[in-house]
């Protein structure tokens, strides 16, 4: 076998070997999102349970932590798996991001026990929780981000998106919850609930457009406009400003935010059987690439000499610009020569095609990534709200003509530069 032909099989072994990891990764996406949702529900009942002071959802709040703990011990499973590799085909930053949730799930016993003590705020509470799904989502942010598979890219990032939009759907339960029950909306929680409306919405935006066309369907077949009309009927009553929110019929607050309960969970559970059908077409995505792939090996072994190139192909490869004698130039005008370079220039279209839409696909995560960090640098600058900060940062874009990444890297430089200026001062 000559060394092209063993460089050849080298080559495709180690795009089994990713695709394999990007298959594991799959899995680990699907434990993660089990996770989350019982910690979601967790989240919302323990919501209840603090502002009625052990009142309500005691049982049900039992039930979901019994949930969760099972779901964390599987997916601490699976990411324990990743540190026993002897050589980790995972991103350095993926087993980062790894390692520190590691440390936040540690603390998860010391939330649950200040809440059983009523030793937290419902507030304080929800945030805890926030903070360690947020770190969740963000394994599965560099999942996708270091991808080198489009197709696999552009599934984990819509699966991201829709997995971040149900959070913040998780996030909204849990805030009408707590006004609903409390029986008042404060200015604070009344601007926390449109932004969140608003953010998952963008989030579902960006979903549509990365998933494919058969998750699209699944995601337009499974939302109930009747859940929704009521979801959206509820956040009316909730924006009204008015010092009490109470039930039409029977006047007790209480209620209402049961039915905001159930409804908001109706939709979130929704969403899940969706996120649900998407891990699992991840899953056979990946394990088609490695079929191919092990197939591509095989055949490379059988028929080695069905790679050999052309003659004088890899001369036309190197030096394509100077003039080519007569001997070579009828070799690569035959029929058999011309069928050659037709099949080496097509499948080099497909790979730079595939290029296009991977450096595509990074670019628009990149640029999530600026804008989010502008948004964080006028929020503290400007004292302003994260749908305050957006609007901001969308208009200036505009009205400087800029795209908003354009216009996060210059707030983002300028920031540095003051920085600098500072120190030197």
């Amino acid at each position: 076998m000559s060394s092209a032909q063993q460089l050849l099989l080298t080559a495709i072994r180690c795009d089994i070997d990713n695709l394999t990891h990007l298959a594991t990764t799959a899995d680990i996406v699907g434990d993660i999102s089990r996770f989350i949702h019982m910690l979601q529900r967790e989240r919302g009942a323990s919501t209840i349970y603090l502002v009625s002071r052990g009142q309500r959802f005691k049982t049900r709040r039992d039930t979901y932590r019994q949930h969760s703990q099972q779901a964390e011990t599987l997916m601490r499973q699976r990411l324990e798996a990743l540190s026993h590799e002897a050589r980790p085909q995972a991103a350095a930053r993926l087993l980062r991001r790894i390692a520190a949730v590691w440390h936040a799930l540690d603390e998860l016993g010391t939330l649950r026990q200040a809440i059983d003590t009523f030793a937290i705020s419902s507030d304080a509470a929800t945030q805890a929780f926030n903070q360690l799904i947020s770190g969740l989502l963000a394994i599965v942010f560099e999942a996708a981000d270091t991808s080198a598979d489009p197709d696999i890219t552009r599934a984990l990032v819509a699966i991201f998106h829709l997995m971040q939009g149900k959070e913040l759907a998780g996030q909204e339960r849990a805030c009408g919850a707590f006004g609903f029950t409390h029986g008042h909306f404060d200015e604070a929680h009344r601007a926390l609930l449109n932004q969140l409306v608003n953010e998952q919405q963008r989030c579902f935006d960006t979903f549509t457009e990365f998933a494919s066309s058969e998750a699209r369907q699944v995601w337009k077949n499974e939302l109930s406009t009747r859940t929704l009309a009521g979801i959206c009927h509820l956040r009316d009553i909730a924006c009204q400003r008015t010092h009490a929110v109470k039930n039409q019929a029977t006047d007790k607050p209480d209620t209402l935010g049961e039915t905001w309960y159930e409804l908001t969970t109706l939709r979130i559970d929704t969403i899940k059987t969706v996120e649900d059908a998407l891990i699992v077409q991840l899953s056979a995505l990946c394990h088609r690439k490695i079929a191919q792939a092990v197939n591509d090996l095989e055949k490379a072994k059988a028929e080695p000499g069905r790679y050999t190139p052309a003659p004088c192909e890899q001369l036309l490869a190197f030096n394509g610009s100077q003039p080519l004698g007569d001997l070579t130039a009828s070799a690569l005008t035959s029929p058999l020569g011309r069928s050659l370079i037709e099949l080496t220039q097509a499948q080099a279209g497909r790979l730079q095609g595939l290029s296009d839409e991977l450096e595509n696909t990074r670019k628009a995560l990149r640029e999530r990534k600026l804008i989010e960090r502008a948004k964080g640098l006028i929020m503290a600058h400007q004292d302003m709200s994260e749908e305050e900060a957006y609007r901001f940062l969308r208009k200036t874009s505009m009205d400087q003509s800029k795209s908003m990444a354009d216009m996060a890297q210059a707030i983002l430089d300028l920031s540095a530069m003051l920085k600098r200026k500072e120190k030197g001062l």
